[in-house]
């Protein structure tokens, strides 16, 4: 299950990149709303099954690494709720700032990392 939302969550963050690239591009053209609702269900999912894998036997311990998919998990976490916070600026018909882009972005980075370090050396 770790392995599946790791996969799932790199998936998203891919499909993130794609959607800053497309906005970076022209600032004005939107990607359309099929790729920000497979971006945001991916994560979701991928979240899910995180807090699933969370719930088996710990792992890592041996490693230092026993505490960092909790801290993914908070950190993802934070990432959705600056993600929800641009779906309703985006449904509000707000424009869209960069700074919350970014600071979602940001936030779901660390979280993959700490999540890819949890999943390949625990």
């Amino acid at each position: 299950m770790l392995r599946l939302s790791f996969g799932l969550l790199l998936t998203t963050a891919v499909l993130g990149g794609l959607l800053a690239a497309l906005r970076l591009r022209s600032r004005n053209a939107s990607a359309g709303w099929i790729p920000g609702v497979l971006h945001g269900v991916c994560g979701v999912i991928g979240l899910i099954a995180l807090l699933f894998a969370l719930r088996g036997p710990p792992r890592g311990e041996a490693m230092g690494v026993a505490s960092f998919g909790r801290i993914a998990a908070l950190l993802l976490t934070i990432a959705l709720v600056a993600g929800l916070a641009i779906l309703v600026l985006r449904l509000r018909r707000h424009p869209m700032t960069s700074l919350i882009i970014g600071i979602h972005a940001t936030i779901a980075i660390a979280g993959i990392v700490m999540l890819a370090a949890y999943t390949l050396v625990g």
